[in-house]
């Protein structure tokens, strides 16, 4: 796999906590919370663009909400804390599935020259999955990094990696692969 830094940013979806019913803080998922956060620090190494693509709904008016209940409100919610961010890296809150649904993330990643974007987060049936369908609907190529996504609300890990790679094209890799290609294969 080779990785051109210029043309790729890393969307980070939905990598939050909160109080709530769908973001409380489940210890079991350490290993893909680590594996996040090695993925930030190895794209921010690699002078890749990092951009958080987080809930921010609004109580009482975003649709989701009557399906999932209040989740992911706009102010109370967090990164991980195993992640650092660093100056540039940007916030895309969202209100729907789709990180590019209603938000200026194309319009951003156009201005940063950007063509292939890698994607990590939750839940990979929902909000990765959308995202990455309207990724395709809009030229990008893309990456999956299995390992750094997750799957706990609908479907399997398994149905929501293979939809992306059928119908979007992805690009499956593990956070292993990532970072030794953003380490050593990698070109400006």
């Amino acid at each position: 796999m080779q990785i051109t830094r210029t043309r790729t940013a890393l969307l980070v979806i939905d990598a939050i906590e909160a109080s709530d019913a769908v973001y409380e803080p489940d210890r079991a998922t350490a290993a893909y919370r680590a594996g996040v956060a090695r993925v930030v620090d190895a794209c921010h190494e690699a002078g890749v663009p990092v951009l958080f693509c987080n809930d921010a709904h609004l109580p009482g008016l975003d649709q989701e909400l009557r399906l999932w209940g209040d989740h992911g409100i706009a102010g109370r919610t967090r990164i991980f804390p195993e992640i650092d961010r660093r100056e540039g890296d940007r916030i895309v809150p969202k209100r729907r599935y789709s990180a590019f649904f209603g938000t200026d993330l194309d319009l951003t990643l156009r201005e940063l020259g950007v063509t292939c974007v890698i994607a990590v987060g939750a839940d990979t049936n929902i909000c990765v999955l959308h995202t990455l369908a309207d990724a395709y609907f809009l030229a990008y190529d893309s990456i999956v990094v299995e390992d750094a996504t997750l799957t706990f609300l609908c479907g399997t890990q398994e149905g929501a990696i293979e939809h992306c790679v059928k119908c979007y094209g992805s690009q499956v890799v593990t956070v292993a692969e990532l970072v030794g290609a953003l380490g050593e294969h990698t070109t400006a």
